[in-house]
C-alpha cells in the first residue's frame, strides 16, 4: 500500500467522519475503526503511522464505557486521545484545529502527503489482484455512480475475469435499464448479463409496507439472482459491491445506532455464498466520483445523480402497487426533464409517493389521488445536506406537467428538511 494511514478507533464521537475527512484533505489516509480492535488487526494495517482515540456522547454502550485494549499503547505507534480521559496519554477536549492537526500528522507521526486518487486506485488494484487470485466477481451493476466506479476499477484490476450483471427489479426510473444496457454493454464492452426480474421482486414485495422489510427483501433477492447467475457460470466465488463508508455510517455501528440498514450492507442474508470485493468501502461519496474522472469515466456518467439499491422502492412509500410505482416512475422523468432543462445545478432530486390519498377536483369532480412530493438536496459527502431553493416559475412549471399528464395524482409539493433531522431518502 502506498498511502500511510491514521487509524481512528471509535469511542463514540458523532465527528469520526469529520475528523477523517480532515486528515484525509491534509493528505494522508485515514480509517475508521471499532474500539474493540485487537492490537494485531491494528499491527496488521498497513503504513499505520498513528492513531485517534476519538470518544463522544455515545461512549456508553450497555451501562458500561468503552475503551480500548491497553496494549494499544504498546505498540510504539504515536496516539492522539480527543474527549477520551486516559491515563495513558494526554487528553484533548476536542478536535484540533487544522494547524495542531498538522503539526501531530507530519511532525509527530511523521506521515507523508500521499493519499491521492491515483495511489487509492493503485492500492486497489494490487489488493483486488490479491483478493481474487485467478477467481471470477460477479458485479452487481445498477449503473449508478457507486457501481459504475467499482465496475471501471475491477475492469482495471482484473478484466475479463469480471462478469456484470444488471438486475431490473421493476423499481428503475424511466429507461434506466435500456441506458445501462447501451452504456456498458455497447460503449464500454462489459461482460454484461441483463435480467429482467420485474415481476419476481414486485410479487414479493406485495402488501409489505415497513421500509427495512422492503429493503432486506430486495436486498436478499438480488443476492438469489446473482447465485442463480452464477450457477450457470464457472468459477464464481465472489461479489462485488459499490459499497461506501455511508452506507456503513448509516447501516449502524457498536456506538452508533442505526439510520437505516442499506442493502448491500444490512440487507445481505445470513447464507450469502459469496466472497465480497468492495474497493470502494472506505470512500466518501465525492471520492467516489474524484475515483472515477481518475478512472477515466466519462463525466455524465461520474456526476450521474445517486440512485438507491432498493430504487424506487422506497419512494414509493409503504406497500408497493403497480400502478403508483408507474405515477412515480413518470413523475420523476418530469422533475428530471425540466431541472435539466432549467439547467439548475442540485446534487440530487426525485419525486415520491406516498401511500396517502388527498382531495383534488378533476374534470369538474372530486378526486381521490395520490401526492406527489419533490425532494431535493445539496450536499459533498451525503452525511449532510441542505435544501435548495428552486426558482418558482419552474416549480410551477413542474407541477402543471405532473398534475396534467400523470394520471392519478392530484398534488404536489415540495420538501424544505435537511438532513438532518431528515435523511435524503423517505425510507
Amino acid at each position: 500500500m502506498k498511502q500511510d494511514m491514521i487509524a481512528i478507533l471509535d469511542l463514540g464521537s458523532t465527528k469520526n467522519t469529520v475528523l477523517a475527512r480532515a486528515i484525509r484533505a491534509l493528505g494522508v489516509y485515514s480509517e475508521i475503526h471499532p474500539h474493540d480492535i485487537t492490537p494485531e488487526q491494528l499491527k496488521s494495517l498497513p503504513n499505520v503511522k498513528g492513531v485517534v482515540l476519538f470518544g463522544g456522547e455515545n461512549r456508553c454502550v450497555d451501562g458500561k464505557n468503552v475503551d480500548v485494549d491497553p496494549a494499544i499503547y504498546g505498540l510504539g505507534i504515536p496516539v492522539m486521545a480527543i474527549d477520551h480521559p486516559t491515563a495513558k496519554v494526554e487528553s484533548i477536549p476536542a478536535m484540533p484545529d487544522e494547524a495542531a492537526l498538522k503539526s501531530w500528522l507530519f511532525d509527530t507521526c511523521k506521515a507523508e502527503a500521499n493519499w491521492n486518487m491515483k495511489n487509492f486506485i493503485a492500492d486497489q488494484i494490487e489488493l483486488v489482484k490479491k483478493q481474487v487470485g485467478s477467481g471470477k466477481v460477479l458485479l452487481a451493476l445498477s449503473g449508478g455512480v457507486d457501481s459504475s466506479v467499482v465496475a471501471a476499477l475491477l475492469i482495471r484490476a482484473i478484466g475479463k475475469q469480471l462478469v456484470c450483471v444488471h438486475v431490473n427489479h421493476g423499481l428503475m426510473r424511466k429507461n434506466e435499464s435500456e441506458m445501462v444496457c447501451e452504456v456498458f454493454g455497447k460503449n464500454l464492452g462489459a461482460n454484461l448479463i441483463y435480467k429482467d426480474c420485474t415481476d419476481r421482486f414486485l410479487d414479493k414485495l406485495a402488501g409489505v409496507a415497513d421500509p427495512e422489510k422492503k429493503r432486506k427483501i430486495i436486498g436478499g433477492e438480488f443476492i438469489r439472482v446473482f447465485e442463480e447467475e452464477a450457477r450457470k457460470l464457472e468459477g464464481i466465488e465472489f461479489l462485488g459491491q459499490g459499497t461506501i463508508y455511508p452506507d456503513i455510517v448509516e447501516s449502524g455501528t457498536k456506538t452508533a445506532k442505526m439510520v437505516k440498514s442499506h442493502h448491500n450492507v444490512g440487507g445481505l442474508p445470513p447464507d450469502l455464498q459469496f466472497k465480497l470485493v468492495e474497493p470502494l468501502l472506505q470512500l466518501f461519496k465525492d471520492e467516489v466520483r474524484a475515483c472515477g474522472v481518475e478512472l477515466g469515466l466519462p463525466p455524465e456518467m461520474v456526476y450521474r445523480q445517486p440512485f438507491p439499491g432498493p430504487g424506487l422502492g422506497v419512494r414509493c412509500t409503504g406497500a408497493i402497487t403497480r400502478d403508483r410505482l408507474a405515477a412515480l416512475r413518470e413523475a420523476d422523468a418530469i422533475l428530471r426533464e425540466e431541472i435539466d432543462a432549467a439547467g439548475l445545478k442540485i446534487w440530487q432530486y426525485f419525486t415520491v409517493i406516498p401511500d396517502v390519498r388527498a382531495t383534488g377536483v378533476k374534470n369538474n369532480a372530486r378526486a381521490w389521488d395520490w401526492p406527489v412530493i419533490i425532494r431535493a438536496v445539496n450536499t459533498v459527502d451525503a452525511m449532510t445536506a441542505e435544501v435548495p431553493e428552486i426558482p418558482w416559475p419552474v416549480l410551477r412549471k413542474i407541477t402543471n406537467r405532473i398534475i396534467t399528464e400523470v394520471p392519478g395524482v392530484c398534488r404536489v409539493c415540495y420538501e424544505l428538511t435537511p438532513k438532518p433531522c431528515s435523511t435524503i431518502e423517505w425510507e
